[in-house]
């Protein structure tokens, strides 16, 4: 037991750091701002401190919690992860609170609790653990989303959100009551035995076809993608920015787990299902991307696109298509943080920052500013030396080698077709003239620009030196059951 509990530390750290992070923000209301942040960001350093203590002292092949939990490397990576994307959204929602006179203590606690409900998922080694992390984390998003409740679009959006996502999770509940019902487990290791040892139901093909629906959704993927751009819009601009890669890469975490791990049995009959699902979030994400001129709804048809992206690599499979994920997803979190971080500065001051337009005209006037800019368009074009460029490049290669080069010849066309409204507000920042004839002071709003910098070095450094950052992912092959 005490193993067990061991391995839970930074569940059990950041759940109890995020309650008094509630209980304070409650006592102090809107004020003491930056008391209750530096809180977050403290829980957030607890909590990895606490993933240190556990890894050093946790066997990483042992089955905790009678096999219900695991803190083997794959899971620690997406720990990491988590709670960098978070301590990242909570740097970027300091100066955008502050803005809007809102109450932080209810807000940074509902990051925690979605962070924590995100670590499950990725430590989660039998179907019910994983669910109940899922849940954890969709809800705490849903209250996130219609945060501004006074304002139609975060209320409309959390609405859109919450009811679109209880209907997945049904879908995905049904899915795994058909799997439990046809093979009387939910445990990832017995499920992946017992489909190997004779032929699947019926029943159990469907559960597998819904399981895949439910995940489909949390991914945002076609067609179950209808969610996304009014979610995205509506939303607070920082928790768009953390929905689109904190919970996007706790749902891959529980893809590859799931489909790699306990159905790889079965590959043969969701590798198609899923396959035709990354084609289509491929196309029809860069394609409705091109139509739009408000930039949050833009980068939100760009992430169903990446979800595509991600896709291939999970269809790839084996030891390279999870490396490739894995390094894929660290690279997609600083990118698209620091993009919807200048999208957060923009909206202040004389900027509204949402338009492509309102980008006109930035490299004459703050040309440091538009520099970023046009990095993190970069990377998520997928242009080098940034770390998009080595994200799809490990992804695409593993495709290939797969076998996959269908998948690969979509994804490479998709990606074209992607630098045209990447390079839009490229096009806006460096050969339009804005209206105003002198500056407006932009980048007043320290904490993010502080993130964006961080970000944008990030992007560089992956994309000069990727080694590190690969060896981490490549550290987790072999966890999952793979050849």
């Amino acid at each position: 037991m005490r193993a067990d509990l061991i391995a839970l530390l930074p569940e059990l750290v950041l759940a109890t750091l995020g309650m008094v992070v509630l209980l304070a923000g409650l006592a102090a209301g809107r004020s003491r701002l930056y008391a209750l942040s530096g809180g977050a960001i403290l829980s957030l350093a607890a909590t990895a401190f606490a993933l240190w203590l556990a890894v050093t002292a946790t066997n990483p092949a042992a089955r905790l919690f009678s096999g219900m939990f695991v803190l083997d490397p794959f899971a620690v990576f997406f720990k990491a992860l988590f709670l960098l994307s978070s301590a990242l959204a909570v740097l970027l929602s300091i100066d955008y609170l502050r803005r809007n006179d809102a109450r932080p203590g209810e807000y940074y606690a509902l990051i925690l609790f979605a962070t924590v409900g995100m670590m499950t998922m990725a430590s989660g080694t039998n179907l019910a653990t994983i669910y109940v992390g899922l849940e954890l984390m969709a809800l705490s998003t849903y209250v996130l989303a219609g945060y501004f409740r006074r304002e139609v679009k975060s209320h409309e959006a959390a609405t859109k959100y919450f009811v679109l996502g209880a209907m997945s999770s049904g879908i995905l509940l049904y899915g795994l009551s058909l799997i439990y019902g046809t093979t009387g487990t939910l445990d990832l290791t017995v499920l992946a035995k017992t489909l190997q040892a004779g032929h699947p139901s019926t029943a159990t093909l469907v559960g597998m076809a819904l399981l895949a629906c439910g995940f489909l959704f949390k991914v945002a993927a076609v067609p179950f993608h209808v969610w996304t751009p009014d979610v995205y819009e509506g939303a607070p601009t920082p928790i768009t920015a953390f929905m689109s890669v904190g919970p996007k890469a706790a749902a891959f975490a529980m893809f590859l787990r799931v489909f790699l791990g306990g159905l790889a049995p079965l590959d043969g009959q969701w590798r198609w299902l899923v396959g035709a699902a990354a084609a289509l979030t491929m196309v029809w994400g860069n394609i409705a991307a091109l139509t739009q001129d408000n930039v949050k709804r833009m980068l939100a048809y760009s992430s169903i696109a990446h979800a595509g992206y991600a896709l291939v690599g999970l269809v790839a499979g084996g030891p390279a298509g999870t490396q490739s994920v894995l390094f894929y997803m660290l690279v997609y979190t600083v990118t698209n943080l620091g993009a919807f971080g200048f999208v957060i500065m923009l909206e202040s001051k004389a900027y509204a920052g949402e338009t492509v337009q309102d980008y006109a005209g930035l490299a004459r006037k703050h040309p440091l500013a538009a520099f970023g800019m046009l990095l993190f368009m970069l990377s998520l074009g997928g242009i080098p030396p940034t770390a998009g460029f080595m994200g799809k490049l490990y992804l695409f290669a593993a495709a290939v080698n797969a076998g996959y080069v269908l998948l690969v010849v979509i994804a490479v066309l998709m990606s074209a077709v992607s630098l045209y409204y990447y390079f839009r507000i490229v096009l806006q920042m460096y050969l339009r003239d804005g209206e105003d004839a002198e500056p407006a002071p932009l980048l007043a709003e320290p904490w993010t620009e502080r993130v964006i910098w961080a970000c944008g070095g990030a992007v560089l450094v992956i994309g000069l030196l990727p080694a590190p950052f690969l060896a981490a992912a490549k550290a987790t092959v072999g966890v999952l059951g793979l050849p």
